[in-house]
């Protein structure tokens, strides 16, 4: 297995994680991506049927997709089920995806090795995990005084607290679009 030259940073449990700056293009995903590697498990095939399996680190990741580093190729339009980790102690993200281009280095050497995955499916809503690894910073900074309001107080039940703050939060998103998934937004 080849030497890993480059450490890249992980996310804390409490901080947002680093993300990719601009690259000079017009940006079209829809997600920020973060500069975060953590181990994924891949795999084609389930149970008695698997005919494929390995562990790739990811060199960065957002809610839609990943790229991994790797120095074998798999056919792109390949779907495979993965499943990875994030600090912080929550549970595993499981999911479906289909392998949607791959990166070769050139020909002196230089230049990433790997494929991009798209997810196309998630389970046991792991999704969440992996929004939260985005929002969960954003969301803690406003919850915590939000939730401290005499407004928020003034519920006694918990789930009128909850939609009161997730609306709260929504108004502001709306209104301060620097407050969503950190993407500029362009014209309507």
């Amino acid at each position: 297995m080849p030497k890993r030259t480059e450490q890249r940073p992980k996310p804390t449990a409490a901080g947002a994680p680093e993300l990719e700056g601009d690259h000079g293009g017009p940006e079209h995903r829809h997600f920020p991506r973060a500069r975060v590697s953590v181990p994924f498990s891949v795999w084609i095939g389930e149970a008695s049927d698997r005919r494929f399996s390995a562990k790739l680190d990811s060199v960065n990741l957002s809610v839609s997709g990943a790229l991994l580093s790797s120095t074998f190729f798999l056919p792109v339009e390949t779907m495979l089920r993965l499943s990875f980790e994030l600090p912080g102690g929550e549970v595993p993200v499981q999911a479906r995806a289909e392998i949607t281009r791959e990166e070769r280095p050139d020909s002196q050497g230089r230049g990433r090795s790997g494929f991009a995955v798209q997810f196309v499916e998630f389970f046991d809503q792991t999704e969440v995990t992996l929004a939260k690894l985005f929002l969960g910073h954003q969301l803690r900074g406003f919850a915590e005084p939000y939730l401290a309001s005499k407004r928020a107080r003034s519920f006694t039940n918990e789930l009128d607290r909850v939609v009161d703050a997730l609306a709260a939060f929504e108004l502001k998103r709306v209104t301060e679009p620097e407050a969503g998934w950190g993407l500029k937004q362009g014209p309507a």
